[in-house]
């Protein structure tokens, strides 16, 4: 049967109402018969990314999904992560975006007021990385002490730049607990230091000088270099508070560009940095 273009027309709005609705929880399957958009751009291969989406706040997940699409890299991490939100995310890039990305998850909290479900089975939260290639050989690791809440590293093995690394995501304790986030970086970099080459990206919750840093700055660098301690005067903020917090530390690696980007999604910059492995 031929549908009338009325007909199309009341059709489509009947759909795009059901989104607006529905917003970011609408289930996965809503649009499973759909072909996928043609992508925006091609994934970059040698950018890598990382992002606190906030959590909890009051957010779409369709816009978190395009502030990454917009840069399509090739590896992104992000911190205070539910599952559920990651799950939404993949598949809007993929149905609204045309990128296809595999996932890890590194959880350390079930939590019903953060991630929602229900009290005897609330969702998870933590990191979660997302890679244009497959990962394997995943880690997760909750620190012995979170400080006020929870928190850890995950890693994985993946492609960036065809070549393989190892790629950390980590968020750090919450601010004001110096002494938690020191013995978090120690735990942290005595597995960075068993690869000659990684990536880690994650939500320090330090600016560059601060001492608990110091594990991480004798393996790697910052992809910005005017972020090197003792003098960090030119780095750029990656926080709504002005401050660097959020890291892309290379160790083996050299960096070609990166940018910070602010976005009306969290309180915490986007970062994303292009590398060179070869």
């Amino acid at each position: 049967m031929v549908l009338g273009r009325g007909t199309r027309l009341f059709a489509g709005a009947v759909i795009a109402v059901c989104m607006v609705l529905m917003g970011p929880s609408a289930p996965s399957g809503l649009f499973a018969g759909a072909v996928p958009v043609e992508a925006v751009r091609d994934i970059a291969p040698n950018r890598v990314m990382t992002w606190n989406i906030c959590n909890p706040c009051e957010v779409s997940n369709v816009d978190r999904a395009a502030e990454i699409a917009t840069y399509a890299p090739q590896v992104i991490g992000l911190q205070e992560a539910c599952v559920r939100d990651v799950e939404m995310i993949r598949e809007y890039l993929e149905s609204l975006h045309g990128l296809v990305y595999h996932v890890e998850y590194g959880s350390v909290l079930r939590d019903w007021g953060r991630c929602g479900g229900v009290p005897w089975n609330p969702g998870a939260f933590g990191q979660a990385v997302l890679s244009a290639a497959p990962m394997t050989d995943r880690v997760s690791v909750e620190y012995p002490d979170g400080g006020s809440e929870d928190r850890g590293y995950m890693a994985v093995t993946t492609m960036v730049g065809g070549q393989p690394v190892r790629v950390f995501n980590t968020h750090l304790a919450q601010r004001r607990q110096e002494s938690v986030r020191a013995h978090q970086t120690g735990v942290l970099a005595t597995e960075v230091a068993q690869h000659d080459r990684a990536i880690v990206l994650g939500d320090f919750n330090a600016v560059p000088d601060a001492p608990e840093l110091a594990p991480m700055w004798a393996l790697a660098a910052d992809t910005d270099p005017g972020c090197q301690p003792p003098s960090a005067g030119t780095c750029e903020t990656t926080t709504d508070w002005h401050s660097k917090f959020d890291y892309v530390f290379l160790r083996g690696i050299v960096p070609l560009a990166h940018r910070v980007h602010p976005t009306e999604s969290s309180d915490h910059h986007s970062l994303h940095s292009d590398v060179d492995l070869t």
